[in-house]
């Protein structure tokens, strides 16, 4: 590999960080750009003690220039009460961030690596999730604006490998969780943690036999590398844990974890909420040696340590003033 730098766009994010984080462990030269629309300085504080690490203010929809050899696209929000903020500036996110990072990508010779979703397959109709499934997506939802927006993305990805010969590599991020989520971040495990902390009664929307398959931040990070230094590999490839688990599951899991006496009360669901959602990851196995380590129950406690950690100190914040979805 070469010794230029690598970027992250998106690295003071969760997923950002603890990519930022692997990177130099792994010895190389990290630059991270972020606007903190989503992510925060906090994050990477205690990466910047690390000469090989640089921290930039940039929105990715504005061009940008730097020497790199490799290319993360990691921003954009990822859950639907961040995403669904600024539904016009998420969609610009994931479609100008993209061409940007592509044209630097081209400019400089390096190879880049597209950030993806399994929400590209919608309220799924083929379960589990293949890579070679197409989804089925409301294009005019409120959840739309990721949706497409990460559906449009992935099509620009291949369009300049097949125009531009840009060596791409495309990523399929099922649910993810793991330490420095935000406390508002409104996806379900960050909401039960932080409600089951506070004692605060537990939100299912719908019945809570929706499921997901979530994996641990680490073992996503592992996949992403992985992917990126795949010398063939282009994708698109599902990274996340098949594990399946229902929401009222989840819910019982950190009630558990946490010795909260909360209780768990029931919400209507959000609109185009997926019903179904876990990855086949068996192409992933297979050309990358990707396999998550990380159990559900220990992951969960870590997660919980850190934001019982994050939580002293903290201003009290009703859960119930936040926008939730799952």
């Amino acid at each position: 590999m070469e010794t230029r730098q690598i970027i992250v766009t998106g690295g003071a994010g969760f997923v950002g960080s603890h990519l930022c984080e692997r990177l130099l462990r792994e010895g190389h030269e990290v630059l991270a750009l972020d606007n903190f629309a989503t992510g925060s300085p906090k994050n990477v504080a205690h990466l910047l003690k690390d000469t090989r690490f640089k921290l930039e203010v940039h929105d990715v929809i504005w061009p940008f220039t730097v020497a790199a050899s490799r290319i993360y696209n990691l921003a954009c929000p990822a859950s639907p009460p961040h995403y669904q903020r600024d539904p016009v500036q998420t969609t610009l996110t994931s479609v100008m961030g993209v061409l940007n990072g592509l044209l630097l990508a081209r400019r400089q010779g390096a190879r880049f690596l597209q950030a993806s979703t399994s929400e590209v397959y919608g309220d799924p109709e083929v379960h589990p999730q293949p890579e070679d499934y197409r989804g089925a997506v409301n294009p005019v939802g409120v959840r739309a604006c990721y949706d497409e927006g990460k559906r449009c993305a992935e099509s620009l990805t291949m369009d300049f490998h097949r125009v531009h010969a840009v060596e791409v590599r495309l990523a399929r991020i099922f649910n993810t969780y793991g330490p420095r989520m935000a406390f508002d971040d409104g996806r379900v495990v960050s909401n039960f943690i932080i409600q089951a902390l506070r004692g605060e009664d537990l939100t299912i929307y719908g019945d809570g036999s929706q499921t997901r398959s979530f994996c641990y931040v680490d073992d996503l990070v592992d996949g992403l590398v992985r992917l990126m230094e795949h010398p063939e590999e282009r994708g698109p490839v599902n990274l996340g844990n098949p594990g399946e688990f229902t929401v009222l599951q989840l819910a019982e899991e950190v009630l558990s974890l946490t010795g909260s006496g909360s209780r768990i009360v029931n919400k209507p669901l959000p609109e185009d909420d997926p019903k179904q959602r876990k990855p086949v990851i068996e192409h992933a196995k297979r050309v990358l040696g990707f396999s998550p380590r990380v159990p559900l129950r220990e992951g969960l406690a870590r997660t919980i340590a850190d934001f019982r950690a994050r939580l002293e100190g903290t201003p009290r914040k009703n859960s119930a003033e936040l926008l939730v979805s799952q």
